[in-house]
């Protein structure tokens, strides 16, 4: 339970019908093996320890008798046992009955928590047996223990703080005000659902989007637990459609089996988005709700949730499609609004032969479809200078006459040496004056090109550039609108290689200058070529941008420490880098990301496109001069 990450299950154990003993050892059969798997927190259905389709057998002493004899098996089976374990069951009290969870944890009754929400209506009659636990609040005694009846209970663990378990009862999740709501507020942080939905046609999506849209409302982590085979099917199929979720995302799902579903939720996620978000109140009340603390063993969890190497990018290809269409819309969006506002004449675009140039005429060009303007109002310049290869100069070519822009070459090498001799650097000292002379002579250029044209300097920089200040200040740094910056290099790539499908048909000579570019080295080609080749490339001196892209994002988005950023990468990347490349990018992205904020405070307007962006004005305030020595630290003695 390390860094945040709790082992939770959904567990669907074949039951038979009223027959209790039967079912507590099945219970008793799935807890054990969740054990084997280092669960931490298990759900069980609704009303599993008798079946849910018992019908007026509910009212009968037996079964009652029967429920509770099988709740006492299970307490004494687990008493050994370092888990939290939710399941159903019916409860009498005061001559009526409720449909119950009882929380359990090494052999004790934590309390007991009843249905509010009882359906009585088209396939449900829950209401001609049960009573609403709505109002109830007291002791009773169970299987030979003082258990707490009450729906606002809360069960904080005390050697994992951050992980606070509500619990409600199926129909209650489907109601318009479903208790998870105010359980939440008071400080859940993981809602398990007991629950015994029946399976009809289109059913399975609804209850997905219900618990899915649940733990994205709340900030949560969510564990539906569904009954399935064993049930009565004289009328109706439980299917134990089990879900496991966490804020927004499902992270596991079965359906149509017995079994265990199982994942790893992350609760100092959960504790850090609800700490950012300023729109959840937090209502906790210890005169309105129960607190009962237990303890589990605190302990490495082993990963198997699903981490995405590029969490950027959608993994599945229609959605990525989609979610390409859908950011080239937003930031051509963005640009058609300046260009409107300004009343630019002209759109002045940099064009080098790179991914993020690339881009930007990409998105400059569907700014001017959108506004119904030519696309030769776009001034597409490319400016060789000491590094320019042959291979990026005629692929800029290709692009701009491709797209049908305004295109110009202007050789900058002539002016640069003249502003060399002036300052007095030498053409053989290769340093970062030879490189940064040369990105501030193109940016005078494209300054002076909007000028003489009425236009605007469309800017070309991505978000993990601006990341690492991998940016010239006051060269390729600035510009007048900077349509990549909330895109990152990770991103990027995938953008142009959707547009180079996108002609693969209609313009194959666009599509084949895209794909030789996305082919080509990620360089600035400041320094000269070696045998004509690009000697100049980007990721060898910063290091690779899928991993800084991986760090940015949980480093930024969700405020990880730099420890668990490090056991995320090597869960997802390690394979691929090495333990010993992952480290030393990940000292490097910290110390250029806090070094290099100078760049971020300054930055040029630009559309948020993500759930991250690095604008001063937006997603990220951090003082230029912020000491990076904490986080630097944490990352000593690690291997």
């Amino acid at each position: 339970m390390r860094d945040g990450f709790v082992k939770v299950a959904a567990g669907t154990p074949e039951i038979r019908v009223a027959d209790c003993a039967f079912n507590a050892q099945q219970c008793i059969n799935l807890i054990r093996e969740a054990e084997q798997q280092g669960v931490k927190v298990l759900a069980l259905p609704e009303l599993c320890l008798t079946g849910y389709t018992c019908g007026d057998l509910f009212l009968q002493d037996t079964l009652l008798d029967g429920a509770e004899a099988a709740l006492k098996a299970v307490l004494e089976a687990t008493k050994d046992l370092d888990m939290f374990i939710a399941l159903g069951l019916p409860v009498r009290y005061e001559n009526k009955l409720y449909n119950c969870a009882a929380a359990i944890q090494s052999g004790r009754v934590l309390g007991l928590v009843p249905k509010l929400c009882l359906p009585n209506y088209s396939e449900f009659y829950e209401r001609r047996w049960f009573s609403s636990g709505a109002g109830v609040h007291d002791y009773i005694q169970i299987a030979g223990q003082n258990a707490a009846l009450n729906s606002r209970q809360i069960f904080l663990c005390e050697s994992v703080p951050e992980l606070a378990v509500g619990i409600e009862i199926c129909e209650d999740l489907w109601a318009p005000d479903p208790p998870s709501n105010t359980l939440a507020r008071a400080g859940a942080t993981l809602i398990l659902n007991l629950s015994a939905s029946d399976e009809v046609v289109g059913k399975a999506d609804y209850r997905r989007q219900l618990v899915s849209g649940q733990s994205a409302r709340l900030l949560c982590a969510y564990v539906y637990a569904d009954a399935g085979e064993g049930e009565s099917s004289t009328d109706l199929v439980f299917a134990g459609h089990n879900i496991l979720a966490e804020n927004g995302a499902i992270l596991a799902e079965k359906r149509f089996a017995c079994g265990l579903t199982a994942t790893e939720i992350d609760v100092q996620r959960l504790a850090y988005e609800r700490r950012r978000n300023t729109t959840f109140v937090s209502e906790k009340s210890p005169e309105s709700y129960w607190y009962s603390k237990f303890v589990l063993e605190t302990a490495e969890t082993a990963l198997t949730r699903p981490v995405p190497p590029n969490p950027f990018v959608p993994a599945d290809h229609g959605d990525r499609a989609e979610r390409c269409r859908e950011i080239l819309t937003i930031a051509a969006a963005g640009l058609k609004k300046r260009l409107k506002h300004t009343r630019a004449r002209t759109a002045v675009v940099g064009l080098s032969g790179g991914l993020d140039s690339t881009l930007a005429l990409l998105i400059t060009a569907r700014a001017m479809d959108m506004l119904g303007r030519p696309r030769t109002d776009i001034v597409a310049l490319t400016m060789p200078c000491f590094g320019t290869t042959s291979r990026t100069k005629s692929n800029a070519e290709i692009l701009a006459e491709r797209i049908g822009t305004t295109f110009k070459t202007v050789d900058i090498g002539h002016a640069v040496k003249v502003h060399f001799q002036d300052i007095g650097q030498s053409m053989d000292d290769l340093s970062v004056t030879f490189e940064n002379g040369q990105a501030r002579e193109r940016t005078q250029v494209l300054m002076d090109v909007a000028n003489m044209t009425g236009g605007m300097v469309v800017g070309t920089g991505d978000l993990s550039e601006l990341a690492l200040g991998w940016a010239t200040y006051n060269g390729d740094h600035m510009s007048m609108y900077g349509v990549n910056a909330s895109i990152p290099k990770t991103l990027v790539r995938h953008l142009v290689a959707y547009v180079a499908d996108e002609n693969q048909e209609t313009d194959p000579k666009l599509s084949a200058v895209l794909r030789d570019i996305l082919d080509t080295p990620v360089s600035p080609e400041l320094l000269p070529p070696k045998e004509g080749e690009i000697a100049q490339k980007t990721e060898d001196l910063v290091g690779p941008y899928e991993l800084h892209d991986f760090f940015l994002y949980y480093a930024v988005r969700w405020g990880f420490p730099p420890r668990k950023v490090y056991r995320l990468a090597l869960y997802a990347l390690g394979d691929k880098y090495g333990r010993e490349a992952v480290l030393k990018w990940l000292k490097n992205f910290y110390h250029r990301f806090f070094n290099q904020q100078f760049k971020r405070s300054c930055l040029p307007d630009g559309p948020k496109v993500g759930t991250l962006t690095l604008s001063p004005r937006g997603d990220w305030r951090m003082p230029s001069d912020t000491v990076s020595t904490l986080w630097l630290d944490e990352l000593e003695g690690l291997e």
